[in-house]
């Protein structure tokens, strides 16, 4: 049995809106176990504008008052690089939201995120399924963020598998390949879950068709949205569904349970063109390097897609169409 904490987890949602990005704020907004402070935005699978205009549409759909709060726009050091073909020319696939009718907070994400981690009463989790602009930057701005923060949930890295961007590479850490050495050097309480576990939870047309069966905005977005994202991922990876990774990041800052750990220290390529942005775990301690994350290493999908459709049934159906 699950037992639940005595108040909400307070938690800041750094994302780049993005199909999977939507599905994760939809999960916070739909678990009473989580008290959502902001949802900040960093350039990603969209550039940072599209990015914020996606978190502030998916929000009034649901109408939430949760801050939308821009971050940095470009990576520390690269280029930037988006996911059109992933996430389709807006990042929310075939979904078309209207113009949201809130706006985004003035202040910064780097700020945000300092700020709730350095006065908030208890600690505070920041859930990061972005390139890691935001986070890194917040470390360099006020270091004492390291001792204060409860947790940090990384989407990110691909250890055991080819990456999903190059063949060695994920997508979050490529992006921002300096970013994620910074904050895994960092001393950050650190839990990683990776492109090998996450790639194995499908969302497939079955769930789909289960939540239209509500006729709401909400069913109708998620089946708009990953209506591309399955079609990307039968194209590009011949799996039969899309593979929902921020929502399974997400899920473990109220139910750690979902996942089994290993402490081990894990490191970012940041020197080699081709190797860009590889994560390695050195397992066998061969660096002899102290552990600096909590890697995921067993993810109990079963249980995690029974908790997001039971959420997802339950947010449609308190937006449902009378």
């Amino acid at each position: 049995m699950t037992t639940q904490p005595s108040q909400p987890i307070r938690i800041v949602l750094d994302t780049d809106p993005g199909i999977d990005d939507a599905l994760a704020i939809l999960l916070a907004v739909a678990s009473p176990e989580l008290d959502l402070a902001a949802v900040t935005v960093t350039g990603g699978n969209c550039p940072l504008a599209q990015g914020v205009r996606n978190a502030l549409a998916v929000l009034d759909m649901v109408r939430s008052d949760v801050p939308v709060v821009p971050g940095v726009a470009l990576p520390l050091i690269r280029p930037p690089f988006t996911a059109e073909e992933t996430h389709g020319d807006t990042g929310l696939g075939n979904a078309h939201l209207p113009e949201p009718s809130i706006q985004a907070s003035q202040d910064h994400a780097v700020d945000l995120i300092v700020r709730e981690i350095m006065t908030a009463e208890t600690p505070v989790t920041l859930v990061a399924v972005a390139p890691l602009t935001n986070v890194a930057l917040a470390i360099r701005r006020e270091p004492r963020i390291v001792e204060r923060v409860r947790e940090v949930i990384v989407m990110g890295g691909a250890l055991d598998v080819p990456g999903n961007t190059t063949p060695l590479a994920e997508f979050n850490v490529y992006v921002d390949p300096h970013a994620a050495y910074m904050v895994l050097h960092s001393g950050l309480p650190i839990t990683l879950i990776p492109w090998d576990i996450t790639s194995k939870v499908l969302f497939t047309q079955e769930y789909v068709d289960q939540l239209l069966r509500i006729d709401s905005p909400v069913s109708r977005f998620i089946a708009d949205a990953t209506s591309f994202y399955i079609d990307f991922h039968l194209n590009y990876f011949g799996y039969a569904g899309c593979s929902i990774n921020d929502p399974c990041a997400l899920a473990l800052a109220f139910r750690p349970e979902l996942a089994e750990y290993e402490t081990v220290f894990v490191d970012v390529e940041i020197e080699s063109a081709k190797s860009m942005g590889k994560t390695i775990a050195d397992t066998l301690n061969v660096w002899k390097q102290s552990p600096n994350v909590r890697l995921v290493r067993t993810f109990d999908q079963t249980a995690f897609l029974a908790l997001f459709m039971e959420r997802m049934r339950d947010l449609a159906g308190r937006h449902a169409n009378s």
